[in-house]
């Protein structure tokens, strides 16, 4: 049984303890990217409009943060630049969501109304 576990993560490419560990990091991030997905998914659902709640943006940090570990870890050039350009981006967006209920709050506003 143990030697069919490892003919099947031999087959992609886990040749190591080390390596089925780093596996299971970068599964570990696709899972958080799948998660933006479904929080968005599921506020959309509730709003029955499409909406993009504050949760997407950090499942969007969490799972870029952790898959860009991955592909450094990995070397993979393609894929890093991937992950840090979508990092500044998703970091961007949480700088203009909190920017922008500081601003709403400082005019008497109510923060909770800025953003799903």
């Amino acid at each position: 049984m143990v030697e069919e576990f490892w003919a099947l993560l031999h087959k992609f490419n886990i040749e190591s303890g080390v390596e089925l560990v780093w596996a299971a990091v970068g599964m570990g991030g696709q899972a958080l990217f799948f998660g933006r997905f479904f929080v968005q998914w599921i506020a959309s659902e509730r709003k029955k409009r499409s909406v993009v709640p504050l949760a997407f943006w950090y499942f969007s940090m969490g799972g870029g943060s952790v898959l860009l570990v991955y592909a450094i870890y990995k070397q993979d050039i393609v894929f890093i630049l991937g992950q840090g350009g979508g990092l500044a981006i998703y970091a961007r967006n949480l700088w203009l969501i909190y920017a922008h209920r500081a601003r709403t709050a400082a005019a008497g506003g109510s923060p909770e109304e800025t953003s799903e």
